[in-house]
């Protein structure tokens, strides 16, 4: 039997440093991140921004984001939820929903920082290969972001393409190319011109893919429709007007992109003991935090009784 070397011995363990934490939990890529935050030394305190993307189960989150030493500060924030507000009250986490939340933070980014009338964004939104930074309409230049997908997976046709081409159609410099949208077909030849479908984006961009699977399951299977649609159905969200819908939203979105905060709820706290009542009625139990001459009491009770229980248990023998 031949010797098989032990490489992971005291050495290895001793020299072993973990990843940093949010790495470990997938949330951050630290390698692309320096990339994206790189300054060049004569550029000191500019700021780079960030057009950040992020799905989760349930909604689209998008914010522009720019770097400092103490960490990233955020200056415009919108959620696929929104678009409630807007006409859609559900299905806000599909393609339509992410190209809407993106054309939704373009607008409501470039209002707060007042070159939302400098830059109008794509006037009509079929899914047509659009850069703002083509357009020669005056001296200032447009909000530029750079796009980042965290470790979301960059497939073709990936929600988070139609973020992009939301907030790319909105009026922001989102510096990108087409090659990952639906509808583009590279080129079979080498150093051939590829193909871009804009009409299949657009129906990407308008739902349709969703529409054809409501109409499918209606008519095959209508048990599993209205489980898989019951949201659709409660706020009567149908095929048949799914698609006007996300038009009209777009022109909401450009009449009035500003966001409401809700209302704060008045409410008081009433502590008894460890017991804390709120004013709207329920009740929970919050430790009260003790001081170090009460930790150290605490700790010199619980030394004495146990010497105590052992003292006793010597008697008995």
């Amino acid at each position: 039997m031949a010797f098989a070397k032990v490489l992971k011995n005291k050495a290895f363990f001793k020299r072993y440093q973990v990843q940093k934490r949010r790495r470990r939990e997938g949330k951050t890529d630290y390698q692309a991140r320096r990339k994206m935050c790189y300054l060049d030394k004569c550029k000191y305190n500019a700021k780079k921004h960030r057009l950040v993307c992020r799905l989760t189960n349930s909604k689209v989150i998008m914010q522009v984001v720019y770097p400092t030493i103490v960490g990233d500060m955020v200056v415009c924030q919108a959620n696929s939820k929104e678009l409630t507000k807007y006409g859609v009250p559900c299905g806000h986490k599909n393609y339509a929903a992410a190209y809407l939340t993106g054309y939704l933070i373009a607008r409501r980014t470039l209002k707060l920082m007042d070159m939302d009338e400098d830059f109008k964004g794509k006037e009509e939104c079929n899914g047509e290969d659009y850069h703002v930074e083509d357009e020669d309409e005056g001296e200032k230049r447009p909000f530029k972001a750079i796009f980042d997908v965290g470790l979301t997976r960059t497939t073709k046709g990936a929600r988070i393409w139609g973020a992009l081409k939301g907030a790319a159609d909105g009026g922001l410099h989102v510096p990108h190319s087409n090659k990952n949208f639906i509808g583009y077909t590279a080129s079979e030849d080498k150093g051939g011109e590829a193909e871009y479908d804009a009409e299949a984006h657009k129906e990407r961009i308008r739902g349709n893919h969703v529409k054809e699977y409501m109409e499918m399951l209606q008519e095959e299977d209508p048990t599993k429709y209205e489980a898989h649609f019951s949201k659709y159905i409660e706020n009567d969200f149908t095929a048949d007007n799914m698609e006007d819908a996300y038009a009209e939203a777009i022109d909401k979105i450009k009449e009035d992109p500003t966001h409401e905060p809700k209302e704060k709820k008045e409410i008081t706290n009433t502590r008894k003991g460890n017991t804390i009542a709120p004013s709207e009625g329920s009740e929970y139990n919050r430790s009260i935090k003790l001081s170090l001459k009460q930790r150290k009491a605490k700790v010199a009770a619980k030394i004495a009784a146990a010497q105590k229980k052992l003292a006793a248990n010597d008697d008995d023998e």
